[in-house]
């Protein structure tokens, strides 16, 4: 291994298995080395600009929140990655500040939802992807919030087991979850739900 490519293992192991070119060429490093890597199976061209080590390669999730770093997963998304349920989504939903662009975000298939700037901070979480790297999503209780708002439209069976799942949890927490839902404007419906379940 040269040094060049021993200073990229460097950053790919800061980095959590990723180097864009950007950053190699920050250390001055020829963007050839990036190339000669590739070639030898060391690591993967993601897309252009990044890449990545092969066991890192296949998370699907990181990789949108590394490209998108706005984007919090929300809605279907976050009730799958809290294990709330059994359906994997067939595309991946992200909230972004309002103002947001989100034009590049759907050409890459990811359903794109704006939050104002007074929510979107509301219940940010990280939590570990199914391959293990960390990821940004909503809490319990704002995904439960965001599911039952009239704009999202969700199927009305994955917010019924949602609901079910969250009122018999040991962590849910009844004070946060209505506080959220008045910030969002869904309290109504929310106390609805608990009403029946609780």
């Amino acid at each position: 291994m040269t040094g060049k490519e021993a200073a990229i293992q460097e950053i790919l192991k800061n980095n959590n298995g990723i180097v864009t070119t950007k950053q190699v060429t920050e250390y001055g490093i020829p963007r050839r080395c990036l190339s000669a890597m590739v070639e030898s199976g060391t690591i993967y061209r993601v897309e252009r600009g990044i890449y990545a080590l092969p066991e890192v390669w296949e998370d699907e999730l990181f990789f949108m929140q590394y490209r998108f770093s706005k984007g919090i997963f929300s809605h279907e998304t976050a009730l799958y990655l809290h294990g709330m349920t059994d359906r994997t989504p067939i595309r991946y939903t992200m909230t972004f500040p309002f103002g947001y662009n989100t034009g590049n975000v759907k050409k890459h298939g990811i359903i794109a939802k704006l939050s104002t700037v007074e929510t979107y901070d509301l219940g940010i979480i990280t939590v570990p992807s199914p391959s293990g790297n960390t990821v940004k999503l909503y809490d319990i209780e704002r995904t439960v919030c965001d599911i039952v708002k009239a704009r999202h439209r969700a199927d009305i069976q994955v917010i019924n087991q949602a609901m079910k799942v969250y009122a018999s949890s040991k962590n849910k927490d009844i004070a946060k979850l209505m506080n959220y839902a008045e910030r969002l404007r869904v309290k109504p419906k929310v106390l609805k739900y608990m009403e029946v379940l609780l």
